[in-house]
């Protein structure tokens, strides 16, 4: 049953915490009986204020009462005391508590009409020069034009998260700026629903046939398939997803509006088999990308040295015998400005790669290790035995940006790295990747890999793929699977997954092991007592450190959310030890396994005596305390340690059991896989593999035989729509 909202009134006499970012704050409000703690989105509410908010009463049995606060309506102080103690609290920057007194002793309760319309007056208070008074009014006005503004967003239905971004972003001008477009509400760093912007933009009057309307859509559509891996697509896509999305505007005015747009380059256009629009930023990306590495493929090295000898030398150090591919990779690593090594498990990609590291070291050249993730970082550091980090860390944030991704490594400041090893660059999507190349020197070498029979990046464009259809960039794919490696039926079932073949299902005495059931309810039986009781038992596997579950699908029975809740409730349950924060699709738990579902280049972390900004997309820790005092949860990401505010817990999942595009970079020493039943788009031969492949020592298929033939028969790779082929085979065309 829903818990009735009721509506309480008071003054703030007390600010415990506050977050600029988000606008969650944590405040004692004096109701006149009582002095009680309220927790929510209260952006900038300072002591002093009078506020009315709405919301719910939580009992918690160590900190009493909470309110949790819906809504909030403020008003400014009216009492000679009130406004002294808001002047007090720092909310005008330049007035302390000294200044504070003596102003509210000249105006009394007429003090902050006078700071607002007639601020000259400040010069009457002994200790204000003519100078401090006008900084002061420059302050008190844009602190009343954050507050009135923040009011005319929520009238519109705007979270105070979304106001404090809107206000970030436009200051004071923020009102203006939105009353004009509100369609620029919908860009990423802001990201306001298309119909909540489309209906303010109609409420303030903007026709229905208003160009800005019908571009706004425009970008809408193109900025929605970006999330579903697309840099660009056919304008007649777009003209017809536009329609549908505003019924009463015509074919005729989006096409004139289309044109109008590529004309004033706010929209790119290619023409191919037909033609494609890009918005600016994928169309610079693509473009850059495709010039930048032609310009590095006209560079050659050792053209002098005896690389065959060389690598002879190798063999004999390390007493290996290098297959044909793999000294043909070395070579090229040596001899080229750029490298694609790709290849399945079990076929020596690492083997090559540390003697071309190895090499490349003996020569005299700084190396830079990367991959996309955190986890991936680590797993690359530990096989070449050199550190490692993620490109993010590598490139270095800029946190002066705002909300726009900036790297201090760019053109004017290069890594200083002569060669660059990048790792997972299935994973790498195409802003990274244009990142990337901003940031490497010129004449720097640039080694990347990768298996291009896994899922592409989960954000827009199949970059990996790409430069190996150009035909363009030196390409070495290992082919040949080791004995070794042959042993596994991991690595050789994996093999059969991307041949088409379907794995060995009968095998009982290997690492590979499939388990029929009948319905989903005995999959998840089979999956919860896999996990919680027979794999610890019989591999002494930990049921949090070392076994993954994956699932295609989020949603569903055997989705992350339903299987989460099982597994939660088995490993880690519900005890009066363990304290709780239930947010939006479940409940955490301390010594809960969560998972970053979304970049977060603002979030501060401890290591020892280090210490940083920055957890990713698919980092995975474990939830150590639930502060209800300070609203906190303090999760250890792999002895990194963070705080996150209650209010941000939108941006954590439990991760018992995740998704297998979230588990790519990964690898876990064992991974359960439940195939079903479940929508058919997602259910194809690549996820399959990647899945099989994420596994170290034991992978484990719970569910049907006839779901997992028509996996391996479903070769519908993830289409993308790109156009960096095509630029990259016509730049290098031009450059020669």
């Amino acid at each position: 049953m829903e818990k009735q909202l009721v509506q309480i009134e008071g003054m703030v006499e007390n600010v415990v915490f506050g977050n600029e970012n988000t606008g969650f704050a944590v405040i004692e409000l004096n109701t006149g009986e009582e002095i009680l703690p309220v927790v929510g989105e209260l952006y900038g509410v300072e002591e002093g204020e009078e506020l009315k908010v709405t919301g719910t009463y939580a009992s918690h049995p160590k900190f009493g009462y909470q309110f949790k606060a819906e809504v909030y309506e403020r008003s400014l102080p009216a009492t000679a005391t009130a406004i002294k103690k808001f002047l007090c609290s720092g909310a005008v920057k330049g007035i302390g508590s000294v200044l504070a007194q003596r102003i509210v002793d000249l105006f009394g309760e007429e003090t902050l009409n006078i700071l607002e319309e007639n601020p000259q007056r400040l010069v009457e208070v002994k200790g204000i020069t003519q100078k401090k008074a006008d900084a002061l009014a420059i302050e008190f006005h844009r602190l009343f034009g954050m507050r009135s503004a923040m009011m005319f967003f929520s009238a519109y239905g705007m979270t105070p998260s979304q106001g404090v971004r809107i206000w970030k972003k436009w200051g004071v001008i923020s009102v203006d700026v939105v009353k004009d477009n509100p369609y620029l509400l919908c860009e990423d760093d802001i990201m306001v629903e298309f119909r909540t912007a489309d209906q303010m933009a109609l409420s303030l009057g903007l026709d229905e046939q208003s160009g800005k309307r019908i571009f706004g859509a425009i970008q809408h559509v193109l900025r929605h398939n970006l999330r579903n891996g697309h840099t660009c697509l056919a304008r007649e896509t777009v003209s017809a997803l536009v329609s549908k999305l505003l019924v009463n505007v015509g074919t005729d005015p989006i096409e004139i509006e289309i044109d109008n747009r590529i004309q004033d380059e706010e929209l790119f256009s290619v023409q191919r088999n037909k033609e494609f629009l890009f918005l600016p930023s994928m169309y610079g990306a693509e473009r850059y990308i495709a010039l930048r590495l032609s310009i590095m493929l006209q560079n050659q090295f050792f053209v002098h040295k005896d690389i065959e000898l060389m690598i002879d030398k190798v063999e004999t150090e390390k007493g290996i015998q290098y297959e044909g591919l793999q000294r043909q990779a070395i070579r090229e690593a040596l001899q080229q400005s750029i490298l694609l090594l790709t290849g399945g498990p079990g076929t020596g990609k690492t083997t090559t790669l540390n003697a071309i590291i190895d090499l490349l070291e003996q020569e005299g050249l700084t190396l830079a290790i990367a991959a996309p993730t955190g986890r991936a970082a680590k797993r690359i550091s530990e096989v070449t035995g050199r550190d490692a980090k993620t490109i993010h860390r590598l490139l270095e944030v800029d946190f002066s940006g705002g909300d726009t991704l900036k790297f201090i490594h760019n053109e004017k400041n290069p890594l200083r790295a002569d060669a660059i090893v990048i790792d997972e660059m299935s994973m790498v999507d195409t802003i990274l990747f244009e990142s990337l190349l901003r940031g490497v020197k010129m004449g720097a070498k640039l080694i990347l890999v990768g298996d291009s029979d896994q899922l592409p990046s989960v954000g827009a464009g199949n970059i990996l793929r790409d430069l190996i259809d150009s035909e363009v960039i030196p390409t070495v794919q290992l082919r040949q699977v080791f004995r070794q490696a042959a042993e596994s039926l991991i690595v050789t079932n994996a093999h059969k997954i991307v041949g088409g073949e379907m794995p060995n299902l009968a095998q009982k005495d290997n690492d590979f092991f499939f388990m029929q059931r009948g319905s989903e309810a005995a999959v998840t039986q089979t999956v919860v007592e896999l996990v919680s009781q027979r794999l610890p038992k019989s591999y002494g596997f930990s049921p949090i450190a070392d076994i993954q579950v994956l699932t295609p699908q989020r949603q569903g029975n055997l989705g992350v959310y339903v299987l989460n809740s099982q597994l939660q409730e088995v490993i880690n349950p519900k005890s009066a030890a363990k304290k709780e924060f239930k947010g939006i699709f479940c409940t955490f738990r301390e010594g809960d396994k969560v998972m970053q579902i979304r970049n977060n280049y603002d979030m501060e972390w401890t290591k020892d005596d280090e210490e940083g900004l920055g957890i990713f997309n698919g980092d995975i820790g474990i939830i150590k305390l639930i502060d209800n005092a300070t609203s906190t949860i303090v999760i250890d990401f792999e002895d990194r340690i963070c705080n996150y505010p209650f209010e941000m817990a939108s941006e954590l999942e439990l991760a018992y059991a995740v998704t297998v595009h979230k588990s790519q970079g990964s690898e876990y020493d064992a991974v359960i896989l439940p195939i079903f039943g479940g929508f058919d788009k997602l259910y194809f031969r690549n996820l399959l593999y990647t899945a099989v492949t994420r596994a170290k020592k034991l992978l484990i298929i719970v569910g049907n035989r006839g779901r997992v033939e028509y996996m391996v028969q479903n070769n519908r790779k993830m289409l993308r729509y790109t156009n960096l082929r095509n630029f990259l085979t016509e730049a290098v065309q031009h450059g020669s």
